[in-house]
């Protein structure tokens, strides 16, 4: 399975963008996918996740601002991005995992998303 993140881009502060996430190859229910970001520096961090079911879980310095989601039937996720801060600067990496046989751990190429002021 490959996955390829896009919809990254230059906005000013207070904007919005969307990335996509999307699976080529088949993946299973039971799985979790999620956005991940990352600046120069420092750790990868995680943004926020979803269940193959729809269970979603966002980090706190996002929580009301971004919304993930994703279509099962088009193997798509996607992370909703609203009232950008400079703060949210980063490469934004998508991953798709499952813990029980089949196991995968895949990620994605990454995304850049830069806010300017």
């Amino acid at each position: 399975v490959q996955l390829q993140a896009s919809g990254g881009g230059s906005v000013q502060a207070g904007g919005s963008l969307r990335l996509s996430c999307a699976a080529s190859g088949r993946t299973f229910s039971g799985d979790t996918w999620g956005w991940y970001r990352q600046v120069p520096g420092k750790q990868r961090e995680l943004v926020a996740t979803i269940s193959s079911g729809g269970t979603t879980d966002v980090a706190d310095s996002v929580k009301g601002r971004f919304a993930i989601s994703r279509d099962n039937a088009k193997n798509t996720m996607y992370l909703q991005m609203a009232s950008l801060k400079l703060e949210d600067t980063a490469v934004y990496y998508c991953n798709a995992r499952r813990k029980w046989t089949p196991t995968y751990n895949h990620w994605g190429q990454g995304t850049q998303v830069t806010v300017s002021s």
